[in-house]
């Protein structure tokens, strides 16, 4: 059974930083990527990050780019978002998402976790 589930989310005022775990299962890590994808009230979903475990490659959201890192470490089948410099508009729900061909192409991922809320007051 596959299974992605996040951790780390929660509250904090802007400016301050917030660190995402993702910890999956049931597929074979090192031949996907794993990405974040979140989903604001009343949007759309929208990629955050993403890093193809094969190489290492990494992606990132305009708007998140310079504050946002995400990591991975293949002998746990983890990914991790560290979340700096948090702003308001980065509010949402947070859902990790594995992708078979690593292109980590906009949100047509394979599987997705429940998602964890982050909430960032102004």
């Amino acid at each position: 059974e596959v299974q992605l589930v996040e951790s780390g989310g929660g509250s904090v005022q802007a400016g301050g930083s917030l660190r995402l775990s993702c910890v999956t299962s049931g597929f074979n890590f090192a031949e996907y990527g794993i990405g974040w994808i979140r989903q604001a009230p009343g949007q759309g979903r929208e990629q955050v990050s993403c890093i193809s475990n094969s190489d290492g490659d990494t992606k990132y959201g305009d708007s998140v780019k310079g504050r946002f890192n995400i990591s991975s470490d293949n002998a746990k089948n983890t990914v991790f978002l560290q979340m700096n410099s948090l702003k308001p508009e980065d509010t949402g729900l947070y859902y990790c998402a594995a992708d078979k061909t690593q292109l980590c192409y906009g949100t047509a991922f394979d599987y997705f976790g429940q998602g964890i809320q982050v909430t960032v007051s102004s």
